[in-house]
């Protein structure tokens, strides 16, 4: 059976994530921006956090990971290469590792950019990967530690999995994210619709993630720098695709 996938709304505007595996009662939980909306949602159900899956260390992924693990006795997971700056790690994690979620193998992948010890999980049975801040909604983020030539291959990882895998994303962004890539592809039907579903969704106070890859890859500026339309929009015909993504990502840091 694939995990049953549960969106948490923390802080302001961050979303943490429950996978449950009904066959074994196994329930992860990706990223800790704060505790008490985790342990309230898994109440509300009656699960049991058997592990923390952590993708990144900034604070608001990981501020409340100390809490629920004390609170649960979970598993703590993260990457190997920023073991210095997460909080205590049960297991470290590489490129290609897997975790297991009661019944449901999960794949390591790097992702390096937003930052540089940024990962993902990808549990390919369920179709979804846990992509935080390095893939979102109708965007990627912003380039605090890694380059662009790390962030368009980190892109190009997720861009390959299987167009209908769920993206679960790390923040509700998705509707300023689609103004700013209207400015790139003004006249991309596709953009132009989905756009006004997620104004129509946050309307209504609903989520706008998790979204499909499909999706991302018809609408999403920053997966589609390799296209020649979407060069020849920014007036880059010729040029390569590192350096079309640097200049789309330019341009979303000074929107």
């Amino acid at each position: 059976m694939p995990l049953e996938i549960v969106t948490v709304p923390c802080l302001t505007d961050n979303y943490a994530y429950l996978a449950h595996d009904a066959a074994t009662g196994a329930t992860a939980v990706i990223d800790v921006p704060e505790a008490a909306p985790i342990v309230n949602a898994l109440h509300a159900r009656d699960w049991h956090a058997s592990h923390i899956l952590i993708t990144h260390h900034h604070g608001d992924h990981i501020d409340g990971v100390k809490a629920l693990a004390a609170a649960t006795g979970a598993r703590v997971i993260g990457a190997a290469a920023d073991r210095h700056r997460l909080p205590p790690l049960t297991e470290e994690v590489r490129e290609g590792d897997t975790v297991r979620v009661g019944m449901s193998i999960g794949r390591v992948i790097e992702v390096p950019g937003h930052t540089v010890g940024h990962i993902a999980f990808h549990f390919p049975d369920s179709g979804v990967v846990f992509t935080a801040d390095s893939l979102m909604a109708l965007g990627c983020g912003r380039l605090f530690e890694g380059t662009p030539a790390q962030m368009w291959e980190s892109l190009g990882k997720l861009a390959a999995l299987p167009p209908e895998t769920l993206v679960c994303s790390g923040h509700e962004y998705t509707q300023s994210n689609g103004r700013f890539a209207l400015t790139i592809e003004p006249d991309n039907p596709a953009l132009i619709s989905r756009v006004k579903a997620v104004a129509e969704a946050r309307e209504m106070g609903r989520a706008t993630v998790p979204s499909r890859l499909g999706e991302e890859l018809d609408t999403n500026p920053f997966l589609r720098a390799n296209l020649p339309e979407v060069k020849r929009s920014i007036g880059m015909e010729g040029a390569t695709d590192v350096a079309c993504f640097a200049e789309i990502r330019a341009r979303k840091d000074r929107f």
